[in-house]
């Protein structure tokens, strides 16, 4: 009889019940600000709490609302699903706001609020570093502040930002990842710098959602184009909820072009495909491919180690206990479930699995 596979859950998003619960984790100049100026939460991005995409209908609190406590996180994901470790990904509006003093206190006050209310309370699990993208500077100060906590494993920044990310002035980025042993995960959602497509500003969430596919593949193609992942041959990223169906068409358009314009990139080397099946990875919610169609598609990717396996916690991807997605070939289950994940994060090794807390 096959034992079953304990699983690695690489996006799993904790929600502060309001910005109160980060003013115990800020200085006291920013606590003030946060009540001087009648702030009370940063939740509500761009997709409403009550949206039913937002939040799953079985995983709501009696007030409608997820993702609050480690104890539903136990109850609803990690027990039921086998959850061998589970990567905390945050995602509340600190990237929103246009102060980049306050989106910097912000985000500290985030991470170490993950860092007490999570982390330190199941064993189980690890986080990202969730990055204020305003400067270089200030993103790697918090990496190298967080990076002595060997329970982060990730630094995690939006698809939509202020400039591509691919550009030489997050370079630093990188290298402070690459230093540390640091995934970058690059995750569905904007800091709304910009509209979310390339002809102007959406007018219903469909069409949002939508557009984070776009996103992704401009970030993709930046990250090859600039030279950004060959600088950095060591650095794995992530793609969060970025879907799967839209990589290999991509990938054939973005190669196709390069071999006729590849003089003005002399730094592209080698072919753009190879170095992203090299150094990029997909979580496999949501799987956008129809049941009959996904063999298929995993072909195309031509490599059984770009999926990582992901629930996606609270948000709703799927129903009941169907967190594998249909279709998948049960043979890909040890690399899709664990296998790529330990590959893909060196912070997750057996031996660092179990050295916790090094800070």
């Amino acid at each position: 009889m096959t034992m079953p596979i304990r699983r690695i859950d690489v996006d799993v998003h904790p929600m502060p019940t309001s910005l109160k619960a980060l003013t115990p984790y800020m200085d006291a100049f920013w606590a003030d600000q946060v009540v001087e100026r009648g702030m009370t939460t940063l939740d509500s991005q761009s997709w409403p709490i009550g949206s039913p995409k937002t939040i799953r209908a079985d995983w709501r609190d009696a007030k409608g609302r997820g993702a609050s406590t480690v104890e539903e996180l136990q109850r609803q994901c990690l027990d039921p699903f086998d959850v061998e470790i589970a990567i905390l990904n945050p995602l509340y509006g600190v990237q929103l706001l246009f102060n980049e003093d306050m989106c910097a206190a912000f985000t500290r006050a985030l991470n170490d609020w993950v860092r007490t209310e999570w982390l330190d309370r199941d064993d189980r699990l690890r986080a990202s570093i969730v990055l204020p993208m305003h400067t270089p500077e200030q993103a790697v100060a918090e990496i190298e502040r967080l990076a002595g906590d060997r329970r982060f494993v990730q630094a995690l920044a939006l698809v939509m930002g202020e400039v591509p990310l691919g550009r030489r002035q997050w370079w630093p980025v990188f290298e402070a990842c690459v230093k540390h042993g640091l995934t970058l995960g690059i995750h569905a959602g904007s800091a709304y710098r910009h509209p979310q497509t390339s002809v102007g500003w959406t007018t219903w969430y469909l069409e949002e959602y939508a557009a984070n596919q776009q996103a992704f593949q401009s970030t993709l193609a930046s990250l090859v184009t600039e030279g950004a992942l060959g600088k950095f041959p060591s650095l794995k990223v992530v793609m969060l909820e970025s879907g799967v169906t839209w990589l290999p068409a991509f990938l054939w358009r973005l190669q196709k072009v390069w071999k006729g314009v590849r003089f003005e990139v002399p730094w592209v080397d080698r072919l753009p495909a190879e170095i992203v099946r090299d150094q990029v990875r997909l979580s496999a919610q949501p799987f956008d491919a129809p049941p009959d169609q996904a063999k298929r598609i995993l072909d195309h990717l031509r490599s059984d180690e770009m999926l990582l396996w992901a629930s996606d916690w609270p948000h709703w991807q799927f129903d009941g206990d169907a967190a594998i997605p249909p279709g998948i070939p049960e043979s890909l289950l040890p690399k899709l479930l664990r296998g790529n994940a330990l590959a893909t994060y060196p912070r997750l090794s057996p031996q660092e699995a179990r050295k916790g807390d090094a800070a």
